[in-house]
């Protein structure tokens, strides 16, 4: 049944215990009241984000009414934006009247927010002082004043960490949060919602509405000079509902998102990038994803380990955080819940393993938090354990949520959402300048470009761990547009890095991170290039010397591939290579085609005769016709994009099969 608005008005008139002066209304514009009346409801239902607009609104409308002050309060608790104005209406409120239901807890978050510790001790105290409290109202307040005590005594002593806000073009008066970099800090995918999200605002039910939430976009940016540029939404992944991105591999190649389908509490998708793209989102196969929510993973860099939340039964409450492994059937399983040294019965949300492998940051709205979310790490145990957890501290840690802390390979800048004052709008994403001891972060990142002939191409790669028998420690490919790759290898070991591309002799390398303390980097751009025809003169002598070898093996590659076309390959028939070709008489050739001079190294040139063909067969027939003609010596060259290739080097290069 739907609520009157007066029956609302009692209903927080009891809880409040009772104002000075409750609020008239029957004097206000009738869409004045309607607005007002959903604020109500948009309360009850603990939506006090939404409500907050109307009561900040109502609030500039009617400044003398008291009842509309402390509910403008109470809703500004909720946005990090609006602090110092919940603990101005608060405090105004309490010295109107003490006994208001909850004040002095409300209160003593208003001064927890703004940074005012003695302040919210004191009003904690006050609250878990007063008599009748329900069990669930000490829990409360015994939480929030541990959430105080942790802040005074990680305030005292900051980090050596700086927070800096990264501003414009990525932050915006919107929303902009959950950050995720690849291993080099290269590229930045992160969600925005906001006017621009594609779903526009919308209801519990996906339905578009004046009132209710923007839909979550996926954004992303690259940096260059040190600098994000302008981001881009990704239009392919980006639907009318919720698309969060929330993680993306080390290598960059693979990006994790949330989705909501509304049957499912909330489930993680994957993409994959090919060159410039990312594919369209399926969710995991397997046992991450449940009917419970499963909103935030981080991929191992070995890529067999996921680390995810959950809300699913069986943990220690709330959101916990949980490993599975890839199975051989290209499925996620063996689920396991990390215990009770990372979980506690509040929530832990946004694991994310660094690219080393054995390094955990999450947070947690635990006992051991400064208030809301707290960023943690912990390292992995040789067990594979996590078992000592630390809390980052202040100035990355604040009394509202920190969460989603993602850090580049090399250990030197994290990156988080934070609600902390002074950004540019209502989330916004923070670079941390992290100050960690080098030591703490070893991982070998080894990166650079794959190429052929100049152009860069998909190649595969695997790489090896030497020092356990060549076991495979993960495979993967090059970009097929930039012909990039990035690997990170974690500390301790000495690896093998194979590359392959078509016919191509395969590319190895040495990695050795056996002794490595911090962070190194190395860069291998890999070329498969054909080699180049430098000497000329020489093959035309080898010509002559081998010639019945030379013309039997054309004749032999043309039976067996007179007919293979490909693009940019062509056939002619050569004739001779002279230094000085002036005196060279070709009477006897009259009638076979055009004669064409090539000069080639300021020293050679080359003589053709007869068109370019498309196929080996077609060349060889000319090519006879030139030897009947009196050419002992012609024979076919191929050319493959504008280079002068060997027949043999064809097959190598998978163009003949």
């Amino acid at each position: 049944m739907k609520r009157t608005l007066l029956t609302l008005i009692l209903f927080l008139t009891i809880l409040s215990i009772s104002f000075s002066q409750v609020t008239k209304t029957n004097k206000w514009r009738k869409t004045e009241r309607d607005s007002f009346e959903n604020a109500f409801l948009l309360y009850e239902d603990k939506l006090y984000d939404l409500a907050l607009p109307v009561y900040e609104i109502t609030n500039k409308n009617h400044p003398n009414e008291d009842f509309i002050k402390y509910m403008y309060g109470v809703t500004s608790l909720y946005r990090s934006d609006k602090h110092p104005d919940a603990l101005a209406y608060l405090s105004e409120a309490y010295d109107k009247n003490k006994k208001i239901d909850h004040i002095e807890y409300d209160l003593a978050r208003a001064y927890h927010f703004n940074y005012k510790f003695d302040e919210a001790l004191q009003m904690v105290n006050n609250h878990l002082s007063r008599k009748k409290l329900k069990p669930e109202d000490i829990a409360e307040g015994e939480l929030l004043k541990k959430y105080i005590e942790n802040a005074i005594r990680y305030n005292g002593k900051p980090t050596a960490a700086k927070v800096v806000n990264i501003g414009p073009p990525v932050n915006t008066a919107d929303e902009e949060y959950v950050p995720v970099i690849s291993a080099d800090e290269s590229m930045m995918v992160f969600t925005y919602a906001g006017p621009k999200s594609k779903g526009g605002r919308q209801n519990a039910f996906g339905e578009s509405t004046t009132v209710g939430y923007f839909g979550e976009d996926a954004y992303i940016t690259y940096k260059q000079n040190d600098t994000f540029q302008i981001p881009k939404p990704l239009d392919n992944l980006n639907t009318n509902t919720n698309d969060g991105a929330i993680s993306l591999s080390p290598d960059g190649q693979i990006l994790y998102l949330f989705r909501d389908s509304g049957d499912d509490h909330g489930d993680i998708y994957q993409s994959f990038l090919i060159g410039e793209e990312f594919t369209t989102p399926v969710k995991l196969r397997g046992q991450v994803n449940s009917f419970s929510w499963d909103g935030h993973c981080s991929l191992s860099p070995d890529g067999n380990t996921l680390y995810f939340s959950s809300e699913r039964a069986g943990g220690y409450g709330g959101k916990d955080i949980y490993k599975a492994t890839f199975l051989p059937d290209s499925t996620w399983g063996n689920v396991v819940n990390l215990g009770d040294s990372i979980n506690t019965k509040y929530d832990e949300d946004s694991p994310f393993i660094h690219p080393d492998g054995v390094t955990l940051f999450y947070s947690s709205k635990g006992p051991k938090s400064s208030g809301g979310y707290d960023i943690f790490m912990s390292f992995m145990e040789p067990d594979s354990s996590f078992k000592n957890t630390e809390n980052l501290g202040f100035p990355i840690n604040t009394p509202d949520d920190d969460i989603y802390f993602v850090v580049a390979a090399n250990g030197a800048r994290g990156y988080y959402s934070s609600g902390r004052p002074g950004g540019q709008g209502l989330k916004d994403i923070y670079m941390v300048n992290t100050e960690f001891p080098n030591t703490k972060l070893k991982v070998f990142l080894v990166k650079g470009k794959v190429t052929s002939e100049g152009k860069p191409v998909e190649a595969p790669y695997t790489v090896e761990v030497s020092s356990k028998n060549n076991s495979v420690y993960k495979a993967s490919k090059s970009n097929n547009v930039n012909g990039s790759y990035l690997s990170t290898l974690p500390a301790g070991q000495v690896y093998k890095i194979t590359f392959n591309y078509t016919s191509f002799p395969a590319k190895s390398y040495t990695l050795d991170a056996s002794q490595i303390t911090g962070y190194t980097e190395k860069i291998i751009d890999v070329k498969f290039d054909i080699p180049k025809d430098t000497t000329p003169a020489i093959a035309k002598v080898d010509t002559f010397k081998t010639k019945d070898k030379v013309l039997k093996n054309i004749q032999e590659s043309s039976r067996k591939f007179g007919n293979i076309t490909a693009e940019g390959l062509e056939f002619k028939v050569q004739v001779a290579a002279y230094k000085y070709p002036k005196n060279y008489t070709y009477k006897h050739l009259k009638g076979l085609g055009t004669i064409d001079k090539t000069l080639v190294n300021d020293k050679i040139t080359f003589i053709t005769v007869g068109p370019s063909f498309k196929t080996l067969g077609e060349a060889w027939e000319l090519n006879k016709k030139a030897v009947t003609a009196g050419q002992k010596d012609a024979f076919v060259t191929a050319i493959y994009k504008g280079k002068r290739v060997y027949l043999e080097q064809l097959e190598k290069m998978g163009i003949f099969k």
